[in-house]
């Protein structure tokens, strides 16, 4: 019998560039994220460079008044629109440079006064918005970063737009949850991002400069050296005097070449576990994430894997390409997997609400961890431009940071379970295991619950094996079913589910 294929990516690039951070930190929810945004932001001294899939100028960033009342003027807005104006008159040396997506343009036609704040920023000299339309059509620019003075950088999942802010507690009806027009609040949200500080803040903020200038804006010199950073005063780092590596996607378009470093180095990163994978992800659904999976699940001793998923995707769109993806490639992975070690989970609250797991990351034995904008779904893996950092403790100099890593995966767990982080370590001390901590958690408050396979129609099978709407590469959206290759390609390492099947 012809043995099966496994796609040969041991020669192909896993990392764009490595660079030392002199402070890194992990912020876990949005809440403390577009806080510690506003202080950064207030220390700029020379160019703030915001990079994002969406902004909305109404979205709330930490304290401040209203930007058309209250006492004083010298106190800074509350809203990312007005705070942007605000800082620009107080610092006329800084420049502000804001990156978007194009799609989705018309919809700020409706979001009421973000059109006004719009308009403040063009007749700001120092503001320069643009949107990013420099990709094969069907494709989306997905990073979220923002860098200051390039030497503090933020990667990682949040966009700073509406809808994304909330606390680690994530409450039922929490009234800080509330959208900009204030007259509906939205569900709980998690996610995740990076800060870094120091040579590697410069790395991110070249490619950050090189995608504003493939969407066509002005050229933007690097900042001058200089003393001190943009790092909030009031976070403690978690890293210090720590590598860097940083990954990308993108998809070949005009003079760009095609870049698929962040594809290689999941399969990199899912190769070398050997104990355990801790991963969250928005989406479960690519082909080439399954098959690294499927390889460890046929080894002797695979690893324990926790992936953290939404119960489902945001959108009738998106349910109907990643959902049925999922369910498809779990079975396909379960045929591998006769020891159940790998399983999906999805978070609720307190009141039994699913929350919206919108964070990309992975850690994997304690000694790596990568945090980014890119999904385990085809389109973070091919088409859409996308960034994610990385700490890998195998390399020169980081094998300090161990501790701090575990410490993450322990705080998550906790997040996730409603156990103190106490409980966890204690848990995981005893007996290792991330499936039996959260089997053994309580059901009564916050909580983890196994992903449970659904029976798929005739229409959802042909969808999601096709991958119509998530396809690896831009040229496959405009192929025909025939010749499109989807989730089952021939020598891939997963065997097709059987039709109807269901758990």
């Amino acid at each position: 019998m012809q043995a099966e294929q496994f796609d040969d990516r041991s020669s192909a690039p896993s990392v764009w560039r490595f660079a030392k951070a002199n402070r890194a930190h992990v912020v876990i929810d949005a809440a403390d994220y577009f806080r510690l945004m506003q202080d950064a932001m207030l220390a700029a001294r020379q160019r703030i460079h915001l990079i994002g899939w969406d902004f909305d100028t109404r979205a709330r960033l930490g304290p401040g008044r209203r930007w058309w009342n209250g006492p004083s003027r010298k106190r800074h807005p509350a809203r990312l629109g007005a705070f942007i104006v605000w800082l620009c008159r107080r610092r006329p040396g800084v420049q502000v440079r804001v990156l978007k997506w194009n799609f989705g343009a018309l919809k700020f036609l409706i979001r009421g006064s973000m059109i006004l704040d719009l308009a403040r920023w063009f007749i700001t000299p120092q503001i320069d918005f643009k949107f990013d339309s420099a990709h094969p059509l069907g494709c989306s620019h997905h990073q979220k970063i923002v860098t200051i003075d390039d030497c503090f950088a933020v990667c990682g999942g949040i966009d700073m737009t509406s809808d994304r802010w909330d606390t680690p507690e994530h409450l039922e009806h929490d009234p800080r949850r509330r959208r900009p027009d204030g007259r509906k609040l939205y569900g709980p949200w998690h996610d995740l991002t990076m800060m870094v500080e120091g040579p590697a803040a410069g790395a991110i903020s070249a490619l950050g400069r090189d995608r504003w200038k493939v969407a066509g804006g002005a050229p933007l010199e690097p900042c001058q050296a200089q003393e001190g950073t943009a790092w909030p005063k009031t976070l403690e780092a978690e890293f210090t005097d720590v590598e860097i590596g940083i990954a990308r996607t993108r998809a070949r378009y005009r003079d760009t070449e095609e870049i698929r470093e962040i594809e290689n180095l999941f399969v990199e990163h899912i190769g070398r576990a050997k104990r355990f994978i801790y991963a969250e992800s928005q989406y479960f659904a690519s082909r080439v994430i399954a098959e690294a999976i499927a390889a460890k699940m046929a080894q002797p001793d695979p690893p324990e894997i926790v992936i953290i998923n939404p119960e489902t995707a945001d959108g009738w769109l998106e349910q109907k390409a990643m959902d049925g993806a999922r369910v498809q490639l779990c079975r396909a992975i379960g045929a591998r997997d006769s020891g159940n070690r790998f399983r999906i989970y999805i978070p609720y609250n307190a009141a039994g609400t699913a929350i919206y797991v919108h964070s990309k990351m992975m850690i994997v034995d304690d000694a790596i961890i990568r945090i980014g904008s890119a999904n385990m779904n085809n389109r973070s893996l091919g088409l859409d431009s996308e960034c994610d950092v990385f700490i890998d403790t195998a390399r020169p100099g980081n094998d300090h940071v161990v501790p701090v890593i575990r410490s993450l995966r322990v705080r998550l767990l906790a997040e996730h379970t409603g156990l103190s982080v106490e409980q966890v370590e204690a848990a995981l001390d005893s007996h290792g295991s991330m499936h039996r901590l959260i089997e053994d958690a309580p059901k009564d408050g916050k909580r983890l619950e196994p992903f449970v396979l659904q029976a798929l129609t005739e229409a959802e099978q042909a969808v999601a094996d096709n991958a119509l709407l998530d396809p690896e590469r831009p040229e496959e959206m405009f192929e025909p079913i025939h010749k499109r290759r989807g989730l089952f390609r021939r020598g891939s390492w997963l065997r097709r589910p059987r039709s109807g099947a269901s758990e």
